[in-house]
């Protein structure tokens, strides 16, 4: 893992190149780095910007939804979106009692 990294709650306000902040962009980058992790995500997330995955993931979410994320990263962006929306699929499949 990288060295640790804190990055405030709110994050920088000018947003760079691509419409992203440094904090939009600091998250795709651990996330397109996070399979590399030799420890718990969880505990890197807390270590490396200062907040619960839950946090991280509402954050992390909202980013790729912007059009700036895909400029940014499309291939991650686009795995993200669609690993959430298999996801969806199957947690509303689960309440509808289907199976997929």
């Amino acid at each position: 893992m990288r060295a640790s990294w804190n990055v405030s709650q709110r994050g920088t306000t000018d947003a760079h190149e691509g419409g992203l902040d440094d904090r939009a962009r600091a998250i795709l980058d651990f996330e397109r780095e996070a399979w590399k992790l030799d420890v718990p995500k969880e505990r890197a997330i807390r270590a490396r910007f200062g907040f619960s995955a839950a946090r991280y993931h509402q954050l992390l979410h909202r980013i790729v939804d912007g059009p700036h994320a895909l400029e940014y990263d499309p291939m991650l962006v686009r795995r993200l979106r669609r690993i959430r929306e298999i996801r969806r699929r199957r947690r509303t499949a689960d309440r509808l009692g289907f199976r997929l």
